[in-house]
């Protein structure tokens, strides 16, 4: 993160960053986002298109910030590592939103949820989309200004805006599931009681393990979103990047690493696994169906 220094001067770091960090987590989320591209392909699951991206995003940022060390004055690579890896949780958040939707879809229990789901994934994703444009602005802004510190200053306020939309929206989302899964336990469906972890264990793909993944990537998500927002606040307070800003191992530990691992729980409780199951079903009833007409054709998208 960049910052004003107390002689008026502009920098980029507060420290030389480590390549060998960096490109550690090149790999590591380079295999993940190939084996999420993997189970696309395999399920069709095309709901899953924002999450790849957010993955492939940090892959570009970090390949970048390798590409900082000992190049610490080089405005083109901190400008892509900034917005890169800035960016990648608000595609992360816009998968978890749509797969929600499907989910309470395909346990045919939508009166429970607390959000109409025809506009359930329309409302977080609308903010989701709304929260990306504000923060990529701010960095925008934030990465070309180099002489004008009060610049600077609206570019840390820009991205701050943006954060905070996408952590009222995400907690909201997490407040949503947290009530549909209450709900269904206490009324639940025919496919809520023959599937879940009750009588199928940890391990094997039920509607509530894929649900249990997505409170983890979200909590994830919140917790980089959290310190973020606490990174950039503090810079606008104090003048300078503050403590968070000035060592690197805090954007690794908060950053990196929860998203990384978000995306590993999602890659072993795969959601495909539950709704490509659910959309080979409906196929099946539309073979089988004498009136085909009178199919919900919409139902189909699922898996």
């Amino acid at each position: 993160m960049s910052s004003s220094s107390a002689d008026g001067s502009y920098e980029l770091y507060n420290y030389n960053p480590s390549v060998a960090v960096a490109a550690i987590f090149v790999l590591l989320f380079i295999a993940v986002t190939a084996c999420h591209i993997y189970q696309l392909a395999r399920a069709h699951a095309w709901y899953f298109t924002c999450f790849i991206l957010g993955g492939l995003f940090e892959v570009i940022g970090y390949i970048a910030r390798a590409g900082a060390h000992n190049n610490t004055s080089n405005l083109s690579i901190f400008t892509i590592q900034t917005l890169f890896i800035l960016l990648a949780p608000p595609l992360y958040a816009a998968t978890l939103y749509m797969t929600l939707g499907r989910l309470i879809f395909y346990l045919d229990k939508e009166e429970l949820s607390s959000v109409p789901t025809r506009w359930l994934t329309v409302i977080f994703v609308a903010g989701d989309i709304i929260s990306f444009l504000i923060q990529g602005a701010g960095g925008a802004i934030l990465t070309h200004t180099t002489t004008d510190p009060s610049a600077l200053t609206t570019g840390q306020n820009v991205i701050i805006a943006g954060l905070v939309i996408q952590l009222i929206f995400f907690t909201v989302f997490v407040l949503v599931a947290t009530a549909f899964h209450y709900r269904i336990h206490r009324s639940p469906s025919s496919k809520s009681i023959s599937s879940c972890i009750a009588t199928d264990g940890w391990f094997h793909a039920t509607w509530e393990t894929t649900l249990l993944a997505l409170y983890f990537a979200s909590a994830m998500i919140l917790v980089r979103s959290v310190y973020r927002l606490v990174e950039y606040a503090s810079a606008e307070t104090n003048g300078s990047d503050g403590y968070l800003g000035r060592h690197e191992v805090f954007a690794y530990v908060f950053d990196a690493l929860p998203m990384l691992l978000g995306m590993v729980v999602m890659a072993v409780w795969h959601p495909s696994r539950v709704l490509l199951l659910n959309r080979k079903v409906y196929q099946m009833d539309m073979a089988f169906n004498e009136e085909g007409n009178d199919v919900q054709m919409s139902k189909i998208y699922l898996g």
